[in-house]
C-alpha cells in the first residue's frame, strides 16, 4: 500500500511514519509534503497513492483547498485537532478522521478498512499490464460545507446536481439547494451510474427525481423533475440514446 502524508508538523510526520512502519502488509510512504502548494504539485505529477493522510490545517491554509485545485483520486484519512463537532461531520465522509496525537491502533484500523473496501491498487499488476484500471469506488455520501457549517448528504437524499453561473449546487429531494465545491465533470466521476446520469452540461439527475418524459424534438427529450427545475431539463441529442438505454436498465 502506497501512502502520501500531507502534514506540516515534522513531529507529526515522524509519528505517522513510525506507526506506518509497524504495519504488516507492505505499507510504503511514497512522500510527505508540508503545504497546499506542495500537495497540489505532487498530485499533478504522480500517480494517485492508495491512501493519503491529510492534516486539515496546514501552514498555508485549509487543506481542502487541495481538493479544489487538483483531483485527489484516492481514499483520505484526516488527522487534526479540530473539535468534536467537526470530527463527527468529517468522519462520515472520509475513511476516518483521527484526532492528534494519532492513536496507532485507530490508524491501523482505518488502513485495514481501506484494504477491506478493495481500494488498494495492485501496483505490480498495473505496471505489467499498463492498461488495467483501478476499480471505481463511488461516493457513499457528500460533506457540504457552507460558511462554518457542515451537512452530510446521502446519495438517496439527492434529487440532482445543477450548475448556475459557473457555480454548482446539490438540490435535495426536499428542494433545498446546497453549494458544491466540485464541478459537474468531477461529480460525474464520483457518482454511481446506475443511479445518476448526466442530462446535459447543466444537470446530473438521480433516477428517483425523474417524474415524467416529454418529446421535445425528434432527437431530444424533456425531463420533468421533482423537485422542479427552473429551466427546461432537456436531454441533449448526443445523450438521448444513452439516456433511454439507462432508463430501461440496459
Amino acid at each position: 500500500m502506497k501512502i502520501l502524508i500531507v502534514e506540516d508538523e515534522s513531529s507529526a510526520v515522524q509519528r505517522l511514519r513510525k506507526i506506518l512502519s509497524g504495519i504488516d502488509g507492505g505499507v510504503e510512504v511514497v512522500a510527505d509534503v508540508p503545504s497546499i502548494v506542495a500537495a497540489v504539485d505532487w498530485f499533478k505529477v504522480n500517480a494517485a497513492p492508495d491512501l493519503a493522510l491529510f492534516d486539515v490545517q496546514l501552514a498555508d491554509g485549509d487543506s481542502f483547498e487541495v481538493f479544489k485545485r487538483v483531483e485527489v483520486a484516492c481514499p483520505v484519512i484526516f488527522t487534526t485537532a479540530y473539535d468534536q463537532h467537526a470530527l463527527q461531520a468529517f468522519k462520515v465522509n472520509a475513511i476516518d478522521y483521527l484526532l492528534k496525537p494519532v492513536n496507532s491502533d485507530e490508524l491501523k484500523a482505518a488502513i485495514e478498512r481501506v484494504r477491506k473496501l478493495g481500494l488498494v491498487r495492485d501496483h505490480a499488476s498495473l505496471a505489467s499490464s499498463g492498461s488495467q484500471e483501478h476499480p471505481q469506488a463511488y461516493a457513499k455520501r457528500f460533506l457540504i460545507r457552507y460558511g462554518e457549517h457542515f451537512k452530510v448528504v446521502e446519495p438517496e437524499q439527492i434529487a440532482y446536481f445543477h450548475s448556475l453561473l459557473k457555480n454548482t449546487f446539490l438540490r435535495t429531494r426536499e428542494g433545498r439547494d446546497l453549494p458544491m465545491e466540485e464541478s459537474l465533470d468531477r461529480l460525474e466521476k464520483q457518482l454511481d451510474p446506475q443511479r445518476f446520469i448526466r442530462l446535459n452540461r447543466q444537470l446530473i439527475v438521480h433516477l428517483h427525481s425523474i417524474k415524467e418524459l416529454l418529446a421535445y424534438s425528434k432527437s431530444r427529450v424533456k425531463v420533468v423533475l421533482d423537485p422542479p427545475y427552473g429551466d427546461d431539463a432537456i436531454v441533449s441529442s448526443e445523450r438521448s440514446a444513452v439516456f433511454k438505454r439507462w432508463l430501461a436498465g440496459e
